[in-house]
């Protein structure tokens, strides 16, 4: 038999507590005509709209009691064809959150026990219809609070399954960020110190570059004096020890000159140079200052850029390298040395690094002893070495760090303990027009208030009160008159009383104005003289904005080997220019 439709009622949602405005749909499977009635005129007194569907058999139950159909079943225990057990049984198969009430009047106590146990939800006898009010209601509630349960598991679990997802993805994303902070951590320590190795570094290299000067200036004194004595004294064993402290002050000059490598105030005459060429040149004076007991092998890259250094220097470096490698070999081993262009894209992570750039790189490798973390951070500082004190000055690699930075390039050094050690230097690739020349110094010519055989005039500028006397004593034994100034404002004082001087030597450290800027005033007010600098140390920058770009216009001292009387000729002026008319506080053409 077909589904009965005893109420036609349009049913929606399954109904809020205390049934609302929308109908219940009930599903009634009862074979009794008489009860049905009964049972209908009961649910009209519940004062809320219904649909009622009436089943008699097993097959129409089954198909009627699909899982959201309804939102309550009333069932008769005892059918024609089945029992009510066997209906119970078919609903919580097919849809178990619906509402199971039994409406029967042959329902025993026993058998109402065994209906809860399998899953209904209540009974109602057919004598005591006046509780089913209550019993829809109470199962209804209990139906509404099974289904929020059931909602709110699934949304537990949906939530757990999500939760857990979301979980994952924060930690990874917070182990994301904990990797990022620890790398900008690290990133922040590795340049705050090459940023202390940077300032002590700058800090030593200004103190050594001051030490030196002054240190250059005794030498200048005692150097020229032991010229002097040597002109006067005639018996052998004067002229030996002379001799001696000739060679003492020469050593004094090397070890000055190797501090002002490392302050990067040495005097550098930077020239394109083929570093392959130098490299394989230098073979034999390399196995011959480290010995037959330790192999040379050389790796040289083809078509290697030229470098822009000062060809001297770098052969220095490349040998104190050496030098420094075979020292960490304690018997035998092997020395590499290796050329290569090189191009560098990330930040220097310590103050002697290059940064980024195009560089033409040198390294010398070893198979020696390796250098310990604690001795690496310190090996660029002067003096600093491992060596026993009679063996070496500890300031090789002092030198190397201040050539290379001076050049524009930088040291990196690679090393293993027990493996050995490769020191890279990296020196600017030289362009086609990477030295521009020097204008040429204009002359000044006097003759018109100087006889054609009078002596050339040469003004000596030094606040050292012994230097100027070695200088003007050395100048004036070659032939110079002399004038003397102890600064920058005398010299320039001098020179507005009287300008007609052929050549001005300044000192570069003084107090007030350097001669940097003394040589400026001077090229500004008198654009003919010619000026040339005696300095213990150079600064390369100023010395160019000076106009002194040449290794012909600095004097080194101490002075040696005549270089002062030879520079000085080299540069006073022979072609005659335009006469000086004499105005206060300026000179000018007539």
């Amino acid at each position: 038999m077909a589904i009965e439709h005893l109420r036609d009622i349009a049913a929606d949602p399954f109904p809020p507590a205390g049934f609302g405005p929308d109908p219940l749909r009930i599903l009634l499977l009862e074979d009794s005509d008489l009860d049905t009635e009964l049972l209908v005129a009961f649910l009209d007194d519940l004062g809320h709209p219904y649909a009622l569907d009436r089943v008699m058999t097993r097959a129409d139950f089954t198909r009627a009691a699909e899982p959201g159909a309804y939102h309550l079943i009333l069932a008769d225990y005892i059918l024609p064809t089945f029992d009510g057990l066997g209906a119970l049984a078919i609903a919580r198969t097919r849809c178990p959150g619906t509402p199971f009430v039994f409406v029967s009047g042959a329902l025993g106590e026993d058998v109402a026990v065994e209906a809860l146990k399998r899953g209904a939800t209540d009974y109602v006898t057919k004598q005591r219809l006046d509780r089913l009010h209550r019993t829809i209601m109470r199962a209804l509630a209990e139906a509404r609070a099974l289904a929020e349960r059931e909602r709110a598991l699934r949304d537990l679990h949906d939530l757990n399954e999500t939760l857990e997802a979301r979980v994952e993805a924060r930690t990874r994303e917070l182990e994301a960020a904990n990797a990022e902070l620890q790398r900008q951590v690290v990133e922040r320590e590795r340049v705050e110190e090459a940023l202390r190795q940077a300032q002590r570094l700058e800090a030593v290299g200004q103190l050594t570059s001051g030490v030196a000067h002054d240190f250059n200036n005794l030498l200048t004194v005692i150097s020229g004096n032991i010229e002097f004595l040597g002109r006067a004294v005639s018996d052998e064993r004067s002229k030996r020890r002379l001799d001696m402290m000739r060679g003492a002050a020469d050593r004094g000059a090397r070890l000055t000159a190797q501090l002002l490598a490392f302050s990067r105030r040495q005097r550098l005459a930077p020239t394109p140079v083929e570093l392959n060429h130098t490299v394989a040149s230098m073979r034999d004076l390399l196995q011959s200052s480290i010995g037959g007991a330790v192999r040379i092998e050389m790796t040289l890259q083809p078509e290697l850029w030229s470098a822009l250094v000062d060809a001297t220097q770098i052969e220095l470096v490349i040998l104190n390298l050496a030098i420094n490698a075979r020292d960490a070999m304690v018997v035998g081993g092997c020395l590499t040395i290796e050329t290569a262009n090189v191009t560098l894209t990330e930040a220097p992570a310590r103050a002697e690094e290059p940064a980024p750039g195009a560089y033409v790189m040198v390294a010398v490798s070893d198979t020696g002893t390796g250098i310990a973390p604690d001795v690496l951070a310190r090996v660029f500082e002067p003096f600093f070495t491992t060596n026993p004190v009679d063996k070496g000055s500890g300031l090789g690699l002092a030198q190397v760090y201040g050539f290379a930075k001076q050049s524009g390039g930088g040291v990196r050094i690679d090393t293993r303990l027990g493996e050995g050690t490769s020191v890279r230097v990296y020196l600017p690739r030289a362009e086609a027009d990477a030295l521009p020349a020097a204008a040429p110094a204009a002359p000044v010519d006097c003759a018109a208030r100087r006889s054609p055989d009078d002596r050339p005039v040469i003004l000596v500028v030094d606040d050292d009160t012994a230097v100027r006397e070695v200088t003007t004593t050395i100048l004036t034994e070659a032939g110079y008159t002399l004038r003397e100034a102890g600064s920058g404002l005398a010299a320039l004082q001098s020179l507005e009383a009287d300008p007609c001087v052929d050549l001005v030597l300044l000192d570069f450290a003084m107090p007030g104005m350097n001669g940097a800027e003394v040589a400026c005033e001077i090229r500004r007010r008198w654009p003919q003289l010619s000026v040339i600098f005696a300095t213990g140390y150079a600064d390369t920058e100023a010395l160019m904005r000076a106009g002194a770009v040449g290794a012909e216009r600095i004097v080194q001292k101490p002075f040696q080997g005549g270089e002062l009387q030879r520079k000085v000729a080299a540069n006073l002026p022979h072609t005659p220019v335009p006469a000086l008319r004499l105005v206060p506080g300026r000179a000018r053409r007539a």
